[in-house]
């Protein structure tokens, strides 16, 4: 593994190297420097240089560009378009870089055609190079087991028939032939014992962040007893960085698998996990959405958040807003804001409790959703969504938990504002239909499904409202 790593950071520094050369001397060439010259509206000057000074010129950009290029690499990046993205985030700090020399007027800083020409031609070939070498990378076929136990480490390994590298735990034990028998299995098992000195340990379970990023890694077997939000999810957030399938065992594919039955991807006992429910053109889209109805329903109802504001300080004198800790992907938790409506210190984890709690303002806030639009600003921010399964408060969820296991495959997709469990009036006192709406989301994922669900939405708001109206 290490001689693979080595060899990797090699190719990137040769590379990096000997296509900064190339893109010089291309914008160094009279050709290029006249071209850029005569671009309309150009203020460019055609200067090249040869000799020393071509040199020179040359082994100061060389030297920028490596530095900083990896310094700012992104080693989880595995996907072609999270490559060319990172690499031309480097790219634009190697811009400002260079520009910074000629700004202080740094003797052989690169000319302002030739900056624009190299950087240029860099951006063509670098992303290309990169994600050549990921692609090698990507064709590995290695099986990396991630657990704390002994023996689930070893039955994980024994399981796959994929190629395994090796396994990362949290404790080390003796590894090699001298290792049998000296595991402690609480049982003697020695069959343990020899499985794990077949196989190399990596590291730790706080290295997996390295050892994706350099290992010949393509899945990743979670050998835990638990898929608990900390350790087991925290993994899956780490694979999905990284880019890296995850396969688990059969006894967790009931509460983390979110396909039908007969669409399930099971192999050899093992089920794989879709880190990625959306792709990458639906990822977009739908971020583009949120951005940008977000933005607008935010604009639109600023004389509302006045009014909320000025109506809930003058009721109690108490604070307008409050945040409430949710769970977001991959069991990852943020504080979700809204209009107060309850009095203080009034909350309970117990899902349906405190309504009698709620207070006047509160009551004509909640009726009229106005107590929701906060939360649009988490939706900008890309802690939410528009649409998807409603974002479960932390505390209850524990219990939400205890009652059904399945709730964990709602932490695949980002939660939502709204979803299908709302339009069906189902909350989280009935968690296993809850779940159940939310699974139904989560397989037939789309933006037309999305754009269906909002419609409705705010016609049932409106209808609400309206009545609401009508009634005083």
């Amino acid at each position: 593994m290490h001689d693979a790593t080595h060899t990797r950071r090699a190719l990137r520094i040769v590379g990096t190297t000997l296509l900064t050369a190339l893109a010089v001397l291309i914008a160094n060439a009279a050709p290029t420097q006249t071209a850029l010259a005569r671009l309309p509206g150009s203020r460019f000057v055609a200067l090249s240089f040869g000799g020393v000074g071509l040199l020179a010129r040359l082994g100061a950009a060389l030297v920028v560009t490596v530095l900083v290029v990896h310094a700012l690499r992104d080693p989880s990046a595995r996907r072609p378009h999270e490559t060319v993205a990172a690499t031309l985030r480097a790219l634009g700090a190697v811009a400002l870089s260079l520009a910074a020399l000629g700004y202080f007027d740094v003797p052989y800083r690169l000319p302002r055609t030739t900056l624009v020409g190299t950087v240029a031609v860099l951006a063509v070939l670098l992303p290309a190079w990169f994600v050549a070498l990921d692609r090698g990378r990507n064709r590995a076929e290695g099986t990396l087991v991630v657990g704390a136990d002994p023996r689930q480490i070893s039955a994980a390994l024994e399981a796959t028939a994929r190629p395994v590298v090796g396994y990362a735990s949290a404790v080390s034990w003796p590894s090699g032939p001298a290792a049998d028998g000296q595991v402690d299995t609480d049982g003697g098992d020695d069959s343990v014992a020899t499985t794990l000195a077949e196989h190399e340990r990596l590291g730790g379970l706080s290295r997996l962040d390295d050892l994706l990023a350099n290992a010949d890694v393509d899945t990743v077997v979670p050998a835990l007893p638990h898929a608990d939000r900390a350790e087991f999810f925290g993994i899956l957030d780490v694979c999905r960085r990284h880019g890296v399938d995850v396969s688990v065992p059969d006894e967790h594919g009931g509460v983390l698998l979110a396909e039908e039955e007969g669409d399930a991807d099971r192999r050899g006992g093992f089920d794989r996990i879709d880190l990625e429910p959306w792709g990458v053109g639906a990822r977009v889209g739908k971020r583009a959405f949120d951005v940008c109805f977000a933005a607008l329903v935010l604009c639109a109802t600023l004389p509302v958040f006045a009014l909320a504001a000025l109506a809930i300080t003058i009721e109690d004198g108490g604070s307008v807003f409050y945040a409430q800790e949710r769970t977001t992907l991959f069991g990852d938790t943020f504080d979700v804001y809204k209009f107060r409506t309850m009095r203080p210190e009034s909350e309970s984890a117990t899902p349906g409790a405190g309504d009698d709690r709620v207070t006047r303002v509160g009551r004509l806030l909640r009726r009229t959703h106005v107590d929701e639009l906060p939360q649009f600003w988490a939706v900008l921010r890309g802690r939410m969504s528009v649409v998807g399964p409603r974002a479960a408060w932390t505390a209850e969820e524990e219990l939400l938990l205890a009652e059904t296991g399945a709730w964990r495959k709602r932490w695949f997709v980002k939660p939502g504002l709204t979803g299908l469990a709302q339009l069906h009036d189902v909350s989280s006192e009935t968690p296993a239909e809850k779940v159940r709406y939310d699974v139904e989301y989560i397989r037939r994922r789309s933006l037309a499904l999305d754009a269906s669900i909002v419609a409705r939405q705010l016609w049932r708001v409106a209808t609400e409202v309206g009545s609401l109206v009508r009634g005083v």
